[in-house]
């Protein structure tokens, strides 16, 4: 009796175990996705600190994370949202728009790219196109409607 209980809390064991570790699939892209947007939110904290450059270098290192990320799933418009997102913040607009449009292609009314298409916009004074942006959160009743209105309405004050 007591060999069956040893092997049966073996096979329990080495089950979960492998359960937990996965086969590189799909857990390596949720494991980048998810290192990626830690790294955002640090780099988020540094900006409000003042420590832009700091900042800077974590937004590129969590865009390399969304570009592993993006090469296990191609259909996911968030991974396009934060791809965009830390583009923009490392300076490249021109990249940022076009994963920001990839992802607009899959999801047309994903806030979260509407709205920060709409800061790129406004950051790189196409307020006419920002206002498009605008005009697609229109009736979500979400705070991304509110923080670009607020946003295109202080153009002239940078707070994106």
């Amino acid at each position: 009796m007591k060999k069956i209980i040893i092997l049966i809390s073996i096979i329990f064991i080495s089950n979960n175990v492998f359960a937990a570790g996965g086969d590189g699939g799909g857990s390596t892209k949720a494991s980048m996705y998810d290192e990626g947007v830690k790294l955002v939110k640090r780099a988020g904290k540094l900006e409000k600190k003042d420590k832009g450059e700091k900042a800077k270098k974590l937004y590129t290192r969590a865009l390399k994370k969304f570009e592993k990320a993006l090469s296990k799933d191609k259909k996911n418009p968030d991974v396009f949202n934060y791809l965009g997102y830390t583009s923009r913040k490392s300076g490249n607009f021109t990249k940022a728009e076009e994963y920001y449009l990839s992802g607009l292609k899959l999801d047309p009314k994903h806030n979260g790219i509407n709205e920060y298409l709409g800061e790129l916009y406004v950051q790189t004074n196409r307020i006419e196109k920002a206002n498009e942006r605008l005009a697609v959160l229109k009736n979500c009743n979400c705070e991304e409607y509110q923080e670009l209105e607020l946003i295109i309405k202080t153009k002239g004050t940078k707070i994106y």
